[in-house]
C-alpha cells in the first residue's frame, strides 16, 4: 500500500488565524474572543451534519459572529463585520509550513489542500499566502453539503483524487478532524499547536509532533517502510 498523498486541514493547520486577534480586540474588547467564535463556529458546522442542515461555511462563519456580538452585547458596524470575515481570505500561513511543504513534495508526495471552506476562498488563501506552488490540488467540501468530520466528505476526497482511502492521510491541529478521518478509514497526522491534551476518547494517529517540520519527517519516514 503506497500512501504518497498527503491532504492538509486549512485554517489553523496551514494558515494562522492569529492575525485576526487585533480585529476581534479592536471589536469586542478582547482578542480570546477570536478562539471562542471558531469554536462556536466549528460546533454550528457539526450540528448542521448531525441535523442535514445544508449550508456553508462562510455563512455559518457569519452567522456565528453575529450571535457572538448579541451574546455579549457588542453592536458590529458592517464594515467591522465585513473586515473580520473578508481577512480569512488573506490569514498568513505558520511559519513552518513553507520548509515543510517544500520537503514533502521534494520527497514525492502529492500535496493536497482539503478545507471545509469554498474552493473560490481556499484558492484565494493559498494565493494570497504564497502557497499555491506547494499544492498539486485543492478540493473543498462543498460538494457534498455537509463539513468535515462527516465521514462522507471523507469517502468523497478519495474519490475526487482516485485513491483508495486507506492510501490517504490527512494532517490537521483539530483532533477532532484526524479522529474524523481515522474513522472514515484514512490515516492522520496531529499538529499539536495549541499544547492542549489531545481528546482522550478520539482516535489517535501514528504520527503526531509540535512542528510541521517534524510532522513531515515522520510521514517520510513511516512512508519509507512500506
Amino acid at each position: 500500500m503506497k500512501r504518497d498523498t498527503v491532504l492538509f486541514d486549512i485554517n489553523e493547520t496551514v494558515l494562522d488565524l492569529g492575525s485576526l486577534k487585533p480585529l476581534f480586540k479592536s471589536a469586542f474588547g478582547d482578542e480570546g474572543v477570536t478562539a471562542t467564535w471558531f469554536s462556536t463556529l466549528l460546533h454550528a458546522s457539526t450540528v448542521c451534519i448531525v441535523t442535514g442542515v445544508n449550508t456553508n461555511f462562510a455563512t455559518l462563519a457569519g452567522t456565528m459572529l453575529d450571535a457572538m456580538a448579541a451574546r455579549v452585547g457588542v453592536t458590529l458596524a458592517d464594515a467591522v463585520r465585513s473586515d473580520i470575515l473578508g481577512r480569512f481570505a488573506t490569514l498568513p500561513p505558520h511559519a513552518d509550513i513553507k520548509p515543510a511543504l517544500a520537503r514533502l513534495r521534494v520527497a514525492g508526495f502529492r500535496t493536497v489542500a482539503f478545507s471545509n471552506s469554498s474552493r473560490e476562498l481556499i484558492s484565494a488563501q493559498m494565493k494570497n499566502a504564497g502557497l499555491a506552488e506547494y499544492f498539486d490540488e485543492i478540493v473543498s467540501v462543498e460538494e457534498t453539503g455537509s463539513f468535515k468530520p462527516d465521514p462522507a466528505v471523507y469517502k468523497f476526497v478519495a474519490k475526487r483524487l482516485g485513491k483508495p482511502i486507506e492510501e490517504l492521510r490527512l494532517v490537521a491541529c483539530h483532533d477532532w478532524d484526524t479522529h474524523g478521518a481515522l474513522s472514515a478509514g484514512m490515516c492522520a497526522a496531529y499538529i499539536d499547536r495549541t499544547g492542549a491534551p489531545y481528546h482522550p476518547l478520539y482516535r489517535r494517529p501514528d504520527v503526531y509532533a509540535a512542528t510541521m517540520g517534524d510532522v513531515v519527517e515522520k510521514i517520510i519516514s513511516k512512508a519509507s517502510t512500506q
